[in-house]
């Protein structure tokens, strides 16, 4: 090719620097989600309490309790926490962060405690799932429960748990007074572990 016929490239205009984000968002994968017809707004949605567990009122001091209607895998959402309020530590609130306790002002609200829970309370995803150890995932007829100090570092009314399961921990009044090799049994909030990291690296300074 004759030097006449090369023509004088024109440079590019530099290329803009890709946008750095110092968070991503967290998708939960469909395959956990509970499979609902296509023309169906899943219950968990909204949530529909009505449609995903039933209360059982019974006579006597905190007898009342909570059973689903709906079957559920393992690790999938059973509800998402929609409606709560910041409140003080009280017997029926929950905490949601170091600093944060909340009312559910719902039906959830009936969810009691196990040692051997059927659902877990994601704070940090405001999401209540099913317990990902649960064998079989969770049936209609189910208790709902989850464990108390999974959520709770110190609770305002600790009491004598009376779950009558082969692990049941006796006395359960927030994760602080418990074990941590009993924890760790558990799934365990992120605020409640950062919380222990706390007290470990107090205790090892010899301050507590």
């Amino acid at each position: 090719m004759s030097p006449s016929a090369i023509t004088k490239a024109v440079p590019l205009p530099p290329s803009r620097p890709v946008p750095k984000f110092s968070t991503h968002p967290v998708i939960t994968p469909s395959s956990i989600l509970p499979k609902v017809a296509s023309d169906t707004v899943p219950a968990w949605v909204q949530p529909d309490l009505s449609r995903l567990l039933q209360v059982e009122h019974n006579p006597g001091s905190y007898a009342s309790r909570s059973v689903s209607l709906v079957n559920v895998d393992p690790g999938a959402i059973f509800s998402r926490i929609s409606s709560p309020t910041p409140a003080t530590c009280a017997y029926s609130s929950v905490q949601a962060s170091k600093d944060l306790h909340i009312e559910l002002n719902c039906d959830l609200v009936y969810i009691n405690h196990s040692c051997s829970p059927t659902l877990v309370f994601d704070m940090s995803r405001w999401e209540i799932k099913v317990n990902p150890d649960l064998e079989g995932g969770l049936k209609v007829g189910d208790e709902l429960t989850f464990f108390y100090p999974s959520t709770e570092w110190d609770m305002a009314q600790p009491f004598d748990c009376h779950c009558a399961q082969p692990e049941c921990r006796g006395r359960i009044s927030g994760a602080k007074d418990m074990p941590e090799m009993v924890l760790r049994k558990y799934w365990l909030n992120p605020h409640i572990e950062e919380l222990l990291l706390e007290k470990k690296t107090t205790n090892g300074n010899g301050s507590a």
